[in-house]
């Protein structure tokens, strides 16, 4: 039998396959990594809350920040220990659902995960090239107004009306954006964590900084004049505010309080930096050789922590500073401050407040001395170079998450990842996308916040299912009233998770859309994979039962016996060698040594086979267990007799299933017409006939 395969992702162990020290980090620098996703968003959520919830934003924000805080932190630092290979909330789902069940839930949320990465890139993108075409600067939109122009007669010419009419100076940065990003990903593919960790830490170090002294800045101004904040205050008591609900009793903290929770949905993107968490995780520095990697998860916990306390803090002040000093106008379509409301104060940008009355004050300075075209436009650069390495995490889902679940699954990746192969088709799948939405920020967000909020709700659920599930291994600890309450908890989080989902769902039915086309895509290339590699042996090894185990399968497989005779679990030994010998004209005195399989979990595509030996009467009988398909195992099995011995003969009854139903059972549950497949595979692994197996049907 042909050495053992290594196969990506599918150890078992705490380490996700990975040795440890192998590509890992100081968790400090990992969390720079993760921060180019996450505090991406700052870029743009002022600006979304503001069109979603009005003068309500820092409230609804703070809503935002709790269901951060104490819903989504708990239940991934949760998950940091019970999937520490980087799997997430789809490893865990795919350790509490076995069987095909498990697996079509696993891939159909592998297609929403795909829509999350995508249209975090594309968004991202589209944002970047806002920043790009500046307002403030008149230069710059003129040199932007050229290149469209060109581009739109280009476009006419060799296209027509029809592709032109796509085409805007927004999509054509978008476009040229993604373009150089493509290539700086496919140069820096290999080592490429290690490559973006070089520009991660000082890059996002300089935008937090950058952000936090204009956040400081405007809160200051709120500090210095009391009266801003004293009159916003009002202005929402009293029901002075611009939102899409409507009310006739606007009064009270209680319904302020249900308003902000209400637009939870609107202003999901807050949130979409923890599963991206997960995925870094292989990537945190741990002991070396640690098991169980205690090190690596409580280091994983503060990468978790610290992003979502910084994230909190950083969301919730600028949108505090915006909302409360920026004019409302700069807002809308073809405003200064719309999708870029902190570089808008970066860039001195008009600031005002709200009088006694609710009317728009302006005060004709900036927010702090320095803020104008210089400091603006350094701002812009820090804030388009994060916006572009946004969706790094792409890259590390293309080198672990994916080959973690699809070689599981049958799906053969590695090749492609070799050649950049995924990194080329992600790509053209996020040009099409930024065409589809003519790199639209506002019209995307829908989209990405579908991706986030299933893969949230997913982990919570399956949070809540993992826990009961312990919690009933550990009934008699007298803790059982803590158990119950946390159990409670965390069941409530994932109904208020759900519930977000599917008001974001049933709003925007875009990210459905997409997500169903990563799924149908995916499920199609699954089933087409496996069906394609059906001939393959899928056997990475042996293991034994006992020390005993071992040494009879040493003897059995050095000795000359000429006849295996495979049988399904349960069959009576006496009568099937009864069987066997009257229908295969065998001597009295010829040795039969059984071969029992039992199917495990055939939706899994490899197999390690363990072995138990047992003796029966004057019969030796190989009880094989871990299996996914009998004609593998069986196939697997007389291959090795064959390298150290005469090879055997492999003694079947005749099936009763015909050829169609033998291969819809084979493919599904790893049984149907075994004898053919057997000789089938023998065939495939062994090109000489004189060490093949025979299969001998009676």
């Amino acid at each position: 039998m042909p050495d053992e395969p290594t196969i990506p992702g599918m150890s078992d162990s705490s380490s996700g396959g990975k040795k440890s020290g192998d590509g890992e980090f100081y968790w400090l620098w990992v969390l720079c990594i993760l921060g180019l996703d996450y505090f991406s968003t700052l870029a743009y959520q002022p600006s979304i809350t503001f069109h979603e919830t009005g003068r309500l934003g820092p409230l609804a924000t703070t809503a935002v920040v709790l269901l951060t805080l104490f819903g989504a932190l708990p239940i991934y630092c949760y998950l940091a220990g019970r999937s520490t290979g980087g799997q997430g909330s789809l490893g865990l789902i795919n350790k509490l659902i076995h069987g095909w069940h498990g697996k079509t839930l696993v891939l159909v949320l592998l297609g929403f995960a795909a829509t999350d990465f995508v249209m975090l890139k594309t968004l991202s993108l589209a944002d970047a090239a806002v920043h790009v075409l500046n307002q403030h600067d008149a230069g710059r939109q003129e040199n932007a107004r050229l290149a469209a122009g060109w581009l739109h007669e280009t476009t006419r010419d060799l296209a027509g009306e029809y592709a032109a009419s796509f085409v805007n100076d927004q999509l054509v940065v978008t476009i040229v954006l993604g373009i150089i990003g493509t290539v700086f990903w496919y140069v820096l593919r290999n080592g490429f964590n290690r490559n973006v960790l070089v520009l991660a830490v000082p890059l996002i170090g300089l935008y937090l900084l950058m952000t936090g002294v204009l956040i400081v800045g405007g809160v200051w101004r709120l500090v210095d004049r009391p009266e801003v904040f004293e009159n916003w205050l009002e202005h929402m008591r009293f029901g002075r505010l611009e939102l899409s609900l409507h009310t006739n009793d606007p009064e009270g903290w209680g319904l302020i309080a249900f308003l902000s929770f209400l637009v939870l949905p609107n202003l999901a993107l807050g949130l979409s930096g923890f599963e991206l968490s997960m995925v870094l995780m292989p990537q945190v520095e741990g002991e070396p050789g640690e098991e169980p990697p205690t090190t690596r998860v409580w280091n994983t916990r503060k990468v978790l922590i610290t992003a979502a306390v910084v994230m909190s803090v950083f969301l919730l002040g600028s949108v505090l500073v915006t909302t409360l000093l920026i004019p409302e106008q700069q807002f809308q379509a073809g405003g200064l401050a719309n999708n870029r409301a902190l570089a808008y104060l970066a860039h001195g940008g008009e600031v005002g407040h709200l009088d006694e009355k609710g009317r728009q004050v302006l005060d004709r300075e900036p927010l702090m001395p320095f803020c104008g075209i210089v400091f603006g436009t350094a701002y812009d650069v820090v804030t388009v170079l994060v916006l572009c390495l946004a969706g790094t995490s792409v890259m590390t889902v293309l080198a672990v998450l994916l080959p973690m679940f699809l070689l599981r699954f049958g799906m053969e990746v590695p090749m492609m990842q070799r050649w950049g192969v995924l990194l080329i088709l992600f790509a053209g799948i996020n040009m099409a996308v930024t065409v589809y939405f003519k790199a639209d920020v506002e019209d995307q967000r829908g989209a990405y916040a579908t991706g986030v909020l299933v893969l949230i709700t997913g982990a919570a659920v399956a949070t809540v299912v993992d826990k009961r599930r312990e919690y009933q291994k550990d009934t008699e600890s007298g803790w059982s009233v803590l158990y119950y309450a946390d159990l409670a908890i965390h069941s409530i989080v994932a109904i208020v998770f759900a519930a977000t989902m599917l008001a974001v769902i049933v709003r925007s039915g875009s990210g459905l859309w997409i997500s169903l086309c990563f799924i149908v895509t995916i499920l199609a290339m699954s089933i087409a994979s496996r069906a394609w590699r059906a001939d393959e042996l899928r056997t990475t090894g042996f293991e034994f039962k006992d020390t005993q185990a071992e040494f009879l399968w040493n003897a059995l497989r050095s000795a000359d016996f000429p006849i295996l005779v495979p049988l399904h679990p349960g069959q009576d030994y006496d009568e099937k060698e009864k069987q066997i010998r009257e229908e295969h004209h065998l001597a009295p005195d010829a040795d039969i040594v059984f071969l029992e399989v039992c199917v495990d979990d055939p939706s899994e595509f490899f197999q390690k086979l363990m072995i138990e030996i047992v003796q029966v009467g004057k019969r030796y009988l190989i009880k094989v267990t871990n299996c996914v398909s009998v004609a593998h195992a069986i196939a697997a099995i007389a291959l090795e007799m064959s390298r150290y011995s005469k090879p055997p003969g492999l003694h079947f009854g005749w099936p009763e299933l015909d050829i169609l139903s033998a291969s819809w059972s084979y493919l599904a549950f790893g049984e149907g017409n075994i004898p053919w497949k057997v000789r089938e595979l023998i065939v495939r692994a062994e090109p000489d006939p004189a060490k093949r197996p025979r299969v001998i049907v009676g």
